[in-house]
């Protein structure tokens, strides 16, 4: 425990209180502003988002407590280069905007998995997606942030890490399970608000504790644990290249020809073909404020750079000792991880800079970064396994029983993700991001190239993308594994792995891009090519064709069917019970909704609560219009019609969120003639400056 455990103050509490009656308040406004009890309202929140809620939304989905506590410990521990990954989200959101979009959209699906089975048919596929993600999610997502945000609060109030977990999942269990997209996104939006303010308020605080940017120039290399400074180890010091993002191409950890080429496969999945992300953007009431909302968290994505990636610097500064700790005793006396401790870099800074009432907020801060993503995570992950897996197992369930299903898997996951927590303590040194990067480069390259092949090559079939998906999937697996098996050395230490495990994951993931894509391109051409029905509005080339297609009106047909036979059941239950069965021998024609509110009786009190908990109704006519409301609704947004000044006003945006991103790559990847090295000779002698540590 560090000695800035328990320093929360009554301000402080006070400030987390109002930010919890906040959310509290948002809540129970967004329950009343979608139609929760339909497939739609609840797993897309009845397509009428606008681009403010839907950019905040993929701001908010992506910044979460992984990135609050994993960007500023991969910023501790080797400087601004993780900050590539976020100016390369400015392209890619753009990518899925206007490119991926537009396709999903016109498609009318809920889930990206739903999108390759219209696009090439079967189920096979559809499952294996599905699972794919979810194990993804698990991996990369849901264990990372109950671990992050759990170790903001064991340092912030000193509590046991796995009892944060427990307190944090049944909070944002509740917000998903009751509410939907729908309050999922309107908390987003909160949220973001509340962490952009929050950290940017601390990094301004922080800058000013070291002197401002050139002050971190300046004392950043210079950021050593004591036992550097007396000489007892060459471990801890800061790399040379430390203020450059793009880096040497064969002996760093940013890789310039790995990040362009091979990131790239695994940043196009994230942010074009990963359920959480896409989710909020299909849930935008047009194709406009889709791609209005994509570039505006574009625009938000060139912040964390400097609000997360350079407080965690800014933190090693000023606490070398336990952020960049180099003995393993000492590091697992500060943050339970004999690995490093670079990821207590933003809790450390906040815990010891902040005034009294701040230090409340940035917890409010990480405890928003968390629910959004959480909230976000569990939703989709219930829209992947509600919609494609169980959906596609049980053919008759009807709408109710969907509902019931998304929330119940909910809670499967909250379980599954805490028994992966344990392992995330001693992986990647520590380094939460670059875990995370590692993971998503073994397993996403061969889900990039068959989502990419599928929307561009009318030609690709079913059998093609299957295999790929196999082949890369295996390839992936097995590298993974090695990661697992032999683990990076060290400090020290003599790197015994074998050569393909120290070939970096940039590197690996192109190679699995490229050997999925040869894989499809080949199976495709020696097989049978697609019926022509599914390419109807699949592709970007087809995207706007108006041909209705056999398929969506058997899909249709069918959910309708079983609603209208659990509506048959419903109202002959009430009339079982009124008049033991003689009435519904009579009836020869269906029940109407009409005949249903004939003998309604009221619902017992627990009941009530748990239909407006789940957001569902017991009166059929009122579902009944909900769903017609909703179906009209979808036809209008599939049709993928835009304003001319809006379409205008976009792509001026476009172009410069595009140059602002090309700008930055550019301007922090160029070396600048800065410290590039320790200023402090090394070994230091043990005592200097009267028995302290040097003034850096």
């Amino acid at each position: 425990m560090t000695s800035s455990q328990g320093k929360l103050s009554v301000a402080d509490v006070c400030v987390i209180v109002a930010y919890l009656l906040g959310v509290i308040g948002v809540g129970i406004w967004s329950i009343f502003q979608s139609k929760r009890g339909t497939v739609s309202g609840y797993f897309l929140a009845g397509r009428f988002m606008t681009f403010l809620p839907v950019g905040m939304s993929l701001f908010a989905s992506n910044i979460g407590s992984e990135h609050l506590i994993g960007l500023s410990g991969s910023g501790a521990a080797a400087g601004i280069g993780v900050g590539a990954f976020e100016f390369n989200a400015l392209l890619f959101l753009q990518l899925l905007g206007f490119v991926f979009l537009p396709v999903y959209i016109a498609s009318g699906v809920y889930t990206l998995p739903e999108y390759i089975h219209k696009r090439f048919g079967g189920n096979r596929i559809r499952i294996f997606l599905s699972l794919l993600s979810l194990l993804l999610y698990i991996f990369t997502k849901i264990s990372v942030n109950m671990y992050s945000g759990a170790l903001f609060i064991q340092q912030s109030v000193g509590w046991n890490l796995y009892v944060s977990i427990f307190g944090l999942l049944t909070l944002t269990g509740i917000c998903t399970v009751t509410g939907g997209l729908a309050t999922v996104i309107y908390l987003d939006t909160l949220m973001a608000f509340v962490m952009v303010g929050g950290a940017t308020l601390m990094t301004i605080i922080g800058f000013n504790k070291i002197g401002g940017y050139s002050g971190l120039r300046n004392n950043f290399v210079n950021a050593v644990p004591d036992e550097v400074l007396l000489g007892n180890t060459t471990c801890g010091i800061p790399k040379a290249d430390a203020f450059i993002l793009l880096r040497d191409p064969l002996h760093s950890d940013i890789p310039w020809p790995g990040f362009l080429l091979g990131q790239t496969t695994a940043s196009i999945w994230y942010w074009c073909a990963d359920q959480v992300i896409v989710q909020r953007a299909l849930a935008a009431k047009s194709l406009s404020h889709a791609q209005g909302g994509a570039i505006l968290a574009g625009y938000i994505k060139v912040l964390p750079m400097f609000i997360m990636v350079m407080p965690g610097m800014i933190s090693r500064v000023l606490f070398p000792n336990e952020v960049a700790c180099v003995d393993p005793e000492k590091c697992f006396e500060y943050c339970e991880s004999r690995t490093g401790c670079t990821n207590i870099a933003m809790p450390k800074l906040v815990l010891e800079i902040m005034p009294s009432g701040l230090r409340g907020m940035m917890l409010a801060v990480m405890m928003a970064a968390l629910m959004s993503d959480l909230t976000s995570i569990f939703n989709s992950a219930s829209t992947l396994f509600t919609m494609d897996i169980y959906r596609s197992i049980r053919k008759k369930a009807n709408t109710r029983e969907l509902m019931i299903v998304g929330r119940i898997f909910i809670v499967i996951l909250c379980v599954v993700g805490v028994a992966w927590v344990p392992i995330l303590k001693e992986v990647q040194g520590g380094q939460l991001f670059i875990y995370i990067q590692a993971i998503s480069s073994y397993l996403s390259p061969p889900i990039t190239a068959v989502y990419l092949i599928a929307i561009f090559w009318k030609r690709s079939n079913e059998s093609g993308t299957f295999w790929a998906l196999i082949v890369g999937f295996i390839a992936g697996i097995i590298r993974m594994a090695l990661d697992f098996s032999y683990p990076a050395p060290k400090c020290g230490e003599e790197d015994t792995r074998p050569s393909v495990v120290k070939i970096h994951y940039f590197y690996i993931a192109l190679l699995l891009f490229v050997l999925s894509c040869i894989v499809c391109i080949v199976v495709s051409l020696m097989t049978d090519p697609p019926d022509e029905q599914l390419i109807i509005r699949t592709t970007v080339w087809t995207k706007h064709d108006d041909t209705i297609r056999t398929d969506e009106i058997k899909e249709e047909h069918e959910l309708e069917e079983n609603d209208d036979v659990d509506q048959r059941h419903r109202v002959d239950s009430v009339l079982q019970t009124q008049y033991g069965g003689i009435e519904m021998a009579e009836k020869e024609k269906p029940l109407q909704a009409d005949d249903f509110l004939m003998f309604k009786q009221p619902l017992p009190w627990w009941k009530r609560a748990a239909y407006f908990l789940c957001g569902l109704s017991d009166n059929i006519a009122e579902e009944k219009k909900d769903a017609e409301e909703q179906k009209q609704h979808l036809k209008d947004v599939i049709s993928l019609k835009q304003h001319p000044i809006a379409k205008r006003a976009l792509r001026i945006n476009l172009v410069i969120v595009l140059a602002v991103c090309l700008f930055l790559q550019v301007y922090f990847s160029i070396p600048d003639g800065g410290p590039r090295a320790p200023t402090i000779p090394l070994p230091y002698p043990p005592f200097v400056n009267n028995g302290t540590r040097p003034e850096l």
